[in-house]
């Protein structure tokens, strides 16, 4: 009997510690440092979502009200997966608010153990990313998208490597030294939200630059510097031990910001698979096909309006993407936009010309401003006029800036090709039309022949050095594609098309200012003399041997580092200008000009 006893004493005692031992094992699940990585929990995040969406409605057992409510939660959620990482701020917000229920409900983070998923409060066991991410963070809590922005103009003095050699890099040491400056205590609330946007980004984000893309910056790009993947393996003999090992293709990040390009040395994708990731999701928006090695570029635009270009082996040396943010200037001030001194002389200049109607070129090389300025100057277009903007892909959002003016834009697809938009375009009573980038030659046929038939004046910009290489470019664009045959015919085209080029540079140190304003004129062809054979033919040889049928005269120039007013436009020009004046412009506009 007393052997029964103890050995049901035993049994109980057993089962005692069984359970104690089971619960104090799943208790340590949520409880040390080792479960509550970041790895850890975006692999948990990721097989909980996929249990809710593959969860059906029948495995719930409750009424059919509450049934409908889970479905309508399911279909939100899925909705937002799909499409948080395309540029869909609310989508993302929407994400980003589950993971912090979830991982507060689930894994019973708290402020007791919230460290011990990132060392919050032992700031050498933080990384340089967890210091950035916990000051763009605070940042962004005092200026919104403009986060970014405010921390450059705080370090902005630090940025430059010196006067011999202009670079821009923000380092390791600007973020340590920005931390130690600004950081103070971090509450729970602020820890979860870090916490929560550090596994969205490497869960459905585009891992170290998914909050850097939404700020209000020109552009973000990664994957374009460092040595590919393949480099490295091919050259690790070639590595010894005194050797400085250059980064890594991933370890690039750059972003570009008030005409500067700056190295975000500091950050890293981590891993070459991330950085594949990140391209395979970035450029996915309204499905513009699948990114293949046997194309191997895709570009297209993000839901805020925002171009991205994605590359990819063979076509390019490893993966790289290219962002760039045309949306991040909310309204464009023409005078916060030419800055220098004088500056009302091109922006009074620019000013007649668009009231005048006049057909004018953007040009100036990649990131010198062209398409903001020709944003602003839309501000000039007469408000009656209708317009229509032609481009390969969406990123002038002129609606944004001007919700009140009755604007269209459009663009080719994989099943309407450019030239069936613009017949289309050509039928929905625009007068002005805009072309975002004349980069190609079939682009280049499309001026000329809106300009000539289609709409009141054309807009638009291009990549051109100097005037004279402009009217070239076009030129042989309609001898490619225009069925012209003959130089001289083609060139006299494109003179009676293209009035004025509006040409803009940008500074080493990242200042962007328009070089000139010039004005393209056709040079006066000799009368054939139907009774004088010898003279005729003296003008015909004349004019097939003369190098050009144009001559260009500046306007407007910078120099001394300073705008002046050098010729007034061409009589041409002004009666042109002046059919589409009221009698008070006519006015203004005489007075402007006859200071010469």
């Amino acid at each position: 009997m007393n052997l029964l006893i103890i050995v049901a004493i035993l049994i109980i005692l057993a089962v005692f510690f069984y359970f104690a031992f089971k619960k104090g094992k799943d208790s340590s699940n949520v409880s040390y440092s080792m479960d509550l990585s970041i790895p850890y929990l975006v692999e948990g995040v990721r097989e909980t979502f996929n249990l809710i969406l593959n969860t059906s409605g029948a495995q719930w057992n409750l009424n059919k009200t509450e049934t409908l409510k889970r479905e309508k939660r399911k279909t939100a959620l899925r909705k937002a997966l799909r499409t948080c990482n395309y540029g869909d701020i609310g989508a993302k917000e929407y994400i980003k608010e589950y993971i912090k229920d979830l991982i507060q409900l689930k894994y019973q983070v708290n402020e007791k153990n919230i460290n011990q998923i990132l060392p919050f409060g032992q700031h050498s066991r933080l990384t340089l990313q967890d210091k950035f991410d916990i000051l763009l963070y605070c940042y962004k809590k005092e200026h919104g998208m403009g986060a970014l922005e405010a921390f450059i103009e705080n370090y902005n003095k630090d940025l430059s490597d010196g006067d011999e050699k202009i670079s821009y890099e923000i380092s390791g040491e600007h973020i340590e030294s920005a931390y130690m400056n600004e950081i103070g205590t971090l509450s729970y609330i602020d820890k979860l939200e870090i916490v929560a946007q550090r596994i969205y980004q490497l869960y459905k984000g585009h891992g170290a630059i998914d909050e850097i893309r939404d700020m209000s910056i020109d552009g973000v790009s990664g994957g374009v510097s460092g040595i590919s993947n393949t480099f490295y393996h091919f050259s690790e003999e070639m590595f010894s031990e005194d050797t400085i090992i250059p980064p890594n293709a991933y370890d690039s990040i750059w972003i570009f910001f008030q005409g500067k390009m700056i190295h975000m040395s500091f950050l890293s994708f981590g891993s070459q698979k991330e950085l594949e990731r990140v391209c395979k999701n970035i450029y996915r928006y309204d499905n513009p096909g699948q990114l293949s090695a046997s194309k191997g570029y895709i570009a297209n635009e993000m839901k805020d309006g925002s171009r991205v270009i994605v590359v990819r082996p063979p076509l390019a040396e490893n993966w790289a993407f290219f962002v760039r943010k045309f949306d991040s200037i909310n309204k464009i001030n023409m005078e916060t936009l030419i800055t220098d001194e004088e500056s009302h002389i091109p922006i009074e200049t620019m000013k007649w010309l668009i009231k005048g109607c006049q057909v004018t070129a953007i040009t100036g090389e990649q990131g010198c401003g062209k398409t903001t300025l020709l944003k602003a100057l839309v501000e000039y277009i007469n408000p009656i006029f209708t317009l229509r903007i032609q481009e390969l892909i969406f990123e002038l959002n002129l609606r944004k800036l001007y919700p009140y003016r009755n604007i269209l834009s459009f663009k080719e697809t994989a099943s309407v090709s450019g030239q069936d938009a613009l017949d289309i375009q050509k039928k929905t009573d625009g007068t002005v039309t805009i072309l975002g980038e004349v980069a190609s030659a079939p682009v280049a046929r499309w001026l000329v022949q809106l300009s000539q038939v289609a709409s009141k004046f054309t807009l638009f910009t291009h990549h051109a050095k100097t005037s004279e290489g402009l009217v070239i470019y076009l030129r042989n664009a309609l001898l490619q594609e225009g069925g012209f045959t003959n130089e001289i015919i083609a060139e006299e085209q494109v003179v009676d098309t293209v009035s004025f080029d509006i040409h803009m540079i940008k500074t080493p140190e990242g200042h962007r200012l328009i070089e000139r304003i010039t004005e393209i004129i056709p040079i006066g062809d000799e009368d054939f003399d139907s009774d004088n054979l010898r003279e005729n033919m003296s003008v015909y040889y004349k004019k097939i041997n003369r190098r050009h049928t144009f001559q260009t005269i500046d306007i407007v120039v910078f120099e001394g580092g300073k705008y002046q007013l050098k010729n007034k436009p061409s009589k041409r020009a002004l009666k042109a200008m002046y059919y589409n004046f009221t009698e008070e412009e006519k006015i203004e506009c005489n007075c402007f000009f006859s200071s010469l």
